[in-house]
């Protein structure tokens, strides 16, 4: 989490001070126009470095995942970058639109251009012909992009619906660099801040070409076939296994992967529920009815049906040197522990010598279905796991205090969560409160996409 939040803000700070050593003068204008017109240049360019980090971090890029944390925290920075998009465009379209609308309604005076100097650089000439056409564009894809983001941010919008519209902002992102490369300060473009803008918006531009191709995550892709199906109705979820080729190079234990079954609905993120075994090339998926598409799930999938798999991703992979961990697996969030406990119980059949960690896993629930419960009691049993089960309405909420009152080493360990991230993060602040050291040792899974 600290790492995507300096990224975050380092990005942002890097821009802002590259623009102010392409424009030394902004604190300094003439006249209101003239800052203006400096605001408009910095708040475009913020813009746009959100908008080609966030089409960049789309293509689930493997190079900054160990850095970020995984690719659950990269697509919390991919949200973040498209809501501070959205926030600077709308400041970006009031600092070009607002002096119009004072000019208009006799607030301001119009100010007094003198003749321009002719341009003798034909780059700068031909953009200068083409202001009229980027300005008018750019303006509909300021507000194309606006109600794009706005769509991906409002959780009621369907899955099928969400996944169509969000690929058209590759598109509009594609015309906001026209925008951006006409009405850019030419003398930028031979500053260090040209030379990263000009580097973000190629790469921006081939990641939007790689979404309107559908090709995302094409290299990390195979087509695999579902093995078996199990429905649990106490906990409204489906266990899927699927068979995969020799082109999957296996998962660690907490990882997830992509599937599509509906090239309609695209690829969607499962936490893999299963060890991996080189021998027995299949992977589980367990998935809860949530939402619109998981929800049909049951209706749509069939023994012998192909799935393309992409993957594995993500860091949550219990690496650490502690003594004792502390696993919270709240609801749909106890898949990748099960994925763990198999490991281990494999693990200690064939190197029972081999020191481990001691384990606490706190399983808080709302739904109940006893052929699931006893599953996950035969796997703890079988990985010499310690399994606690917290029924909400039978034995009330899991908090912080009955955690350490569970568990009196508390301070000797890690703590891996996986669930609502408002749980996870009020687990974490109670934690920080009582004296762990959170920053190192409490590890948070921030998947929240839709279900």
């Amino acid at each position: 989490m600290r790492n995507i939040k300096y990224a975050f803000w380092g990005l942002l700070g890097l821009s802002s001070v590259l623009w102010l050593a392409a424009e030394p003068t902004v604190f300094q204008p003439a006249n209101f126009f003239a800052l203006r017109g400096a605001m408009v240049q910095y708040s475009g360019i913020l813009a746009m470095v959100a908008m080609s980090v966030a089409m960049i971090l789309a293509l689930r890029p493997r190079w900054p995942e160990r850095w970020l944390g995984g690719l659950d925290k990269m697509y919390r920075l991919h949200k973040w970058l498209g809501i501070a998009a959205l926030v600077i465009s709308v400041i970006h379209w009031l600092w070009s639109q607002g002096p119009k609308w004072a000019v208009g309604w006799g607030w301001l005076s119009r100010p007094v251009r003198g003749k321009r100097p002719p341009l003798e650089n034909p780059i700068e000439q031909a953009f200068s012909n083409l202001r009229g056409t980027a300005e008018g564009l750019g303006e509909w894809a300021f507000y194309a992009a606006i109600l794009l983001i706005a769509l991906a941010l409002v959780r009621y919008v369907p899955y099928r619906f969400f996944h169509q519209t969000h690929r058209l902002f590759a598109v509009t992102y594609l015309v906001l660099v026209f925008h951006t490369v006409v009405l850019t300060d030419f003398d930028y473009w031979i500053s260090p801040l040209g030379v990263m803008m000009a580097l973000l918006l190629v790469s921006g531009s081939y990641s939007a070409a790689i979404v309107l191709l559908r090709r995302v995550g094409a290299g990390q892709q195979v087509e695999g076939q579902i093995a078996s199906l199990r429905h649990y109705p106490g906990v409204r979820v489906l266990e899927v296994e699927i068979g995969v080729p020799e082109g999957w190079p296996g998962h660690r234990p907490g990882q997830f992967a992509f599937a599509t079954s509906d090239a309609r609905e695209g690829a969607h993120p499962y936490t893999i529920a299963s060890a991996w075994h080189d021998d027995h090339r299949r992977i589980t998926f367990i998935a809860k009815e949530l939402g619109d598409h998981t929800s049909r799930l049951r209706e749509k999938l069939r023994v012998g049906q192909n799935v393309k798999v992409e993957g594995p991703y993500g860091c949550f992979d219990f690496d650490d040197n502690q003594p004792r961990q502390i696993w919270i697996g709240a609801g749909i969030g106890i898949t990748p522990f099960l994925a763990r406990m198999k490991y281990l119980a494999r693990e200690l059949s064939e190197r029972p010598n081999q020191p481990s960690p001691e384990v606490d896993l706190f399983h808080p629930t709302t739904d109940v279905d006893e052929t699931a419960l006893s599953k996950l009691k035969t796997d703890a049993a079988a990985a010499n796991i310690r399994l606690h089960i917290f029924v909400d309405a039978r034995d009330g909420r899991l908090t912080g205090d009955r955690i350490r009152a569970s568990v009196p080493e508390w301070r000797a360990a890690s703590i891996w969560f996986c669930g609502p991230s408002g749980f996870g993060e009020a687990l974490r602040g109670n934690f920080a409160a009582a004296g762990l050291p959170v920053t190192e040792r409490f590890h948070q899974e921030l998947f929240a996409m839709r279900a």
